[in-house]
């Protein structure tokens, strides 16, 4: 699943809860070069949903900025 690939491309990249944040776009880029070569869109969608506390019982990942709502909200 990409859920795992998105992980595992932070930890290998060295994005760690202990370091500042970083943009989603190299969390992306990396996770689409290396393991997941099927376009961005899904990895966008999966990184947004492991950062929204209402999505996940917990996050898996600590956002910064906007992350959607937990209404309806067209994009």
């Amino acid at each position: 699943p990409v859920h795992r690939r998105v992980l595992y491309a932070m930890f290998d990249s060295g994005f760690r809860p202990d370091r500042s944040h970083a943009k989603s776009a190299r969390s992306v880029a990396e996770t689409m070069g290396n393991y997941h070569p099927h376009g961005d869109a899904s990895i966008y969608h999966t990184l947004v949903r492991m950062a929204q506390p209402w999505s996940l019982r917990y996050p898996l990942v600590d956002g910064q900025g906007n992350f959607g709502s937990p209404g309806n909200d067209p994009p």
